[in-house]
């Protein structure tokens, strides 16, 4: 007889473990395109009694938006940046210089003809996410916008940590983010006046304290950052 060859190849109790994984991987994808197709598709009578359930699981890494067609396609670069308030070892306070995190992604894309997920969408969605879920003063519009802010924390420790932003015992207190916003120029054709003067947004000061699970508290902090300044 032909040798068996893949699944069929396993012993019998391995084959069990292989139907089983399968399957569970099925599950798991027919369930994510469900909750996407429910999430794209108008209101009805399940997204009216499972909404809350269906957000949960698309925002922010799953949305879906058509923003790259008509009539609002995208025409704006934004860079967004961030910089740390770092508590060092001899208990001083000391700010980092602005880390472009867009940049960053950007040569991590340039010329990679399989560029990471990560690298194109984590940063940019988590943004968008944030600006649609706060107001012109940068207060958080209901439990999602506190959401979006605790995602953006959360973005900011792990890009600090890649690029060593505390040094040698330190910890990171609080982060601020900033962004820079500038007009895609139009083609020369078109005959459109757009300003190329960059839009600078400057969001407050965020404790991250939870996020580190750090010992000091926010009022050590500010005691410390005021014996610094003495």
């Amino acid at each position: 007889p032909e040798p068996r060859t893949g699944v069929a190849a396993l012993s019998p109790r391995y084959q069990i473990g292989a139907v089983v994984a399968l399957a569970v991987v099925a599950v798991a994808v027919c369930a994510h395109l469900g909750l996407v197709f429910l999430h794209v598709a108008p209101s009805n009578t399940l997204t009216k009694q499972h909404g809350a359930a269906v957000d949960e699981w698309v925002f922010p890494e799953f949305e879906q938006n058509w923003k790259l067609f008509a009539p609002n396609p995208l025409q704006q670069n934004v860079s967004v940046q961030v910089r740390a308030e770092v508590g060092t070892a001899d208990g001083g306070i000391r700010t980092t210089g602005w880390y472009d995190l867009s940049a960053e992604d950007g040569r991590a894309i340039a010329g990679n003809p399989l560029p990471s997920h990560t690298r194109q969408n984590e940063l940019r969605r988590a943004w968008d996410f944030f600006v649609a879920t706060h107001d012109s003063e940068d207060r958080p519009v209901g439990l999602r916008g506190s959401l979006s802010e605790t995602y953006l924390r959360r973005i900011a420790l792990l890009r600090l940590d890649r690029n060593d932003a505390a040094g040698p015992g330190g910890v990171v207190e609080r982060v601020q983010y900033r962004s820079r916003t500038t007009n895609v120029a139009p083609p020369s054709w078109s005959g459109e006046k757009v300003s190329g003067r960059p839009t600078v947004r400057e969001l407050p000061w965020w404790s991250v304290a939870a996020e580190t699970g750090g010992a000091r508290t926010e009022a050590a902090g500010a005691a410390g950052r005021e014996g610094g300044a003495a």
